[in-house]
């Protein structure tokens, strides 16, 4: 397998052209500050106008490479992420996978921190230090240009195997969110015993989904709430209604317009993150936020996740497969119901919940993850 160092080396002329494009939008009419027809143009105004005259492209792409990268050729696809290795002898090598919009911007706040000797114990062994590998999906970040249709999970899964292979790892655990929890999943049922164990984060949002296990065992009250859930989930699904049936739709104003780009991603982030937390920028901080922005800009990833959805909703799954391989949740936002249904018998190797956070844990509570992580490994390690 091809792969080499890499640099992000964004030249002026793209820099020039994003401001350029930023100071040319056309604008919606401004009918109110709701987000419930999607992120409000008074926000987007604001956004942009920051993004354009106080947000430090060059300061960002300098922190960004302060942490090694990698990019590797695997099945004729470009794959770019993070490689940051433990100085620890012992460390174990860990796969980082985003869910949908993100990238590999949202590990590299705690990749470095994942990397370092712990300095504690946690109750039932030594806390483990990581090789850290925290790739892009294919279409995502700079994971891009898709070369080809077919990037599903289970193909984005082989993938992520063979990097890990090629880049000395035979054995590793596995870290996803999201559609990555998917890849996770799919990770333990074709790898087997390379993987060591795999963690999910999960939201209240999770248990709101078309993709809900079974609930045959909730209570009428119980099932009641769940069904309140749903309810107030159901209009956030428009994105996925017609990325899964009409990418290329959406792909063009992704790929043609800053502010599509960043409006399609904020109104996630204020949507996904803490309820607590009224506005993206108050759950994540706004630089970084702006940072996963600009690198979907960058890599032109509108076009990319929007079919990574699309072949994740058409791809043949081999319902009824099983495997042995442990596995642990890290739930965040507090949601009684998500322990009621995802892992009502206690069969899981490790579940912790978090009153805080939402579906970007790596951003909203980089500790608290962190500090599952080395948690759950130590104590699969112990064993």
């Amino acid at each position: 397998m091809d792969i080499r160092p890499y640099a992000i080396a964004i030249s002026d002329a793209e820099l020039a052209d994003l401001q350029s494009r930023l100071e040319r939008t056309r604008w919606p009419a401004a009918l109110g500050d709701d987000w419930e027809r999607g992120t409000p143009v008074p926000y987007a105004q604001r956004l942009a106008e920051y993004w354009r005259t106080r947000y430090d492209w060059r300061a960002e792409e300098a922190r960004l490479n302060r942490l090694p990268q990698v990019l590797a050729e695997v099945d004729g696809q470009p794959i770019h992420g993070l490689h940051v290795r433990s100085e620890e002898e012992a460390a174990v090598p860990l796969l980082l996978i985003h869910g949908y919009p993100s990238s590999f911007v949202e590990f590299a706040g705690i990749a470095p921190k994942l990397a370092e000797r712990p300095g504690v114990t946690s109750g039932v062994g030594p806390a483990p230090a990581f090789h850290v590998v925290a790739p892009s999906i294919p279409g995502f970040g700079f994971s891009t240009p898709l070369t080809s249709h077919g990037w599903d999970i289970a193909r984005t899964a082989r993938a992520f195997d063979e990097l890990m292979q090629a880049l000395g790892y035979d054995r590793y655990a596995v870290f996803g969110e999201d559609v990555g929890a998917g890849i996770s999943e799919q990770l333990c049922l074709d790898a087997g015993d390379r993987v060591l164990g795999s963690i999910a984060a999960t939201d209240p949002g999770s248990i709101a989904t078309q993709y809900t296990p079974p609930t045959d065992h909730l209570t009428d009250d119980e099932r009641e709430h769940h069904e309140r859930l749903k309810d107030a989930r159901a209009e956030d699904f428009g994105y996925l209604a017609l990325q899964t049936t009409r990418p290329l739709s959406v792909a063009y104003g992704l790929t043609d317009s800053p502010i599509a780009q960043a409006t399609w991603i904020a109104e996630k982030f204020q949507e996904w993150t803490d309820p607590d937390r009224a506005l993206p920028e108050e759950a994540v901080d706004l630089d970084a936020l702006l940072t996963l922005i600009t690198v979907s800009w960058f890599g032109r990833a509108g076009d990319g996740a929007a079919n990574m959805l699309y072949e994740a909703a058409h791809a043949q799954v081999a319902w009824g497969r099983s495997h042995d391989r442990p596995q642990g949740i890290a739930a965040f936002g507090h949601e009684p119901l998500m322990r009621r249904i995802l892992d009502p018998d206690g069969h899981l190797a490790f579940w912790s919940e978090h009153r805080h956070g939402g579906h970007f844990p790596a951003m909203e509570a980089p500790d608290e993850l962190v500090g599952d992580l080395r948690a759950y490994f130590a104590r699969l390690l112990a064993v």
